[in-house]
């Protein structure tokens, strides 16, 4: 993650929102995370770290990410280059139609959870044809988390396991 060289107002802010709202994920108030932290975090300095008024020294926004618990850069503002700045990556282009009915001829683990996380995705879509489901992007990234491959490799992957639909 790119970093802006220098620390002006307009990257306090950004910090400021990005800190304002994982607090406010974690259901806290200012005064709540004084209370909970000791006082460590003063609900006073903390409204002005969120409002961008005052800058974290990177030993602070440390301890803030602890007490979140969360990845101290997840405390800083996203930074977009290229591609990810178009919000397209190749893996959100590459679309795959997997054949649900060979799906379910499959047992273990694995494939139950793939199973049913793609029922979840043909009930949001309300997509219910039975035979097809096609895939892209988040989606794809989950199977490979549920077939313990990387993105790259889901297409070969599903292949393998001659999941892959291909028309007749």
């Amino acid at each position: 993650m790119a970093i802006p060289d220098d620390d002006g107002p307009a990257y306090s802010q950004q910090v400021g929102e990005r800190l304002r709202v994982i607090r406010k994920q974690k259901r806290l108030s200012l005064q709540e995370v004084e209370t909970q932290s000791a006082q460590e975090f003063r609900a006073s300095v903390l409204g002005a770290y969120e409002r961008g008024e005052r800058s974290l020294s990177a030993p602070r926004l440390d301890r803030l990410a602890q007490f979140y618990n969360v990845p101290a850069e997840q405390l800083l503002p996203r930074v977009e280059t290229g591609v990810e700045a178009t919000g397209i990556t190749s893996t959100d282009r590459e679309k795959l139609s997997i054949d649900l009915s060979k799906l379910l001829q499959l047992s273990g683990l694995p494939f139950e959870v793939l199973a049913r996380y793609l029922r979840f995705i043909q009930v949001q879509r309300q997509d219910f044809n039975g035979r097809v489901i096609t895939v892209r992007g988040d989606d794809t990234r989950a199977i490979a988390a549920m077939l313990d491959v990387p993105v790259e490799q889901v297409r070969d992957r599903l292949a393998a396991l001659d999941l892959l639909f291909s028309p007749v």
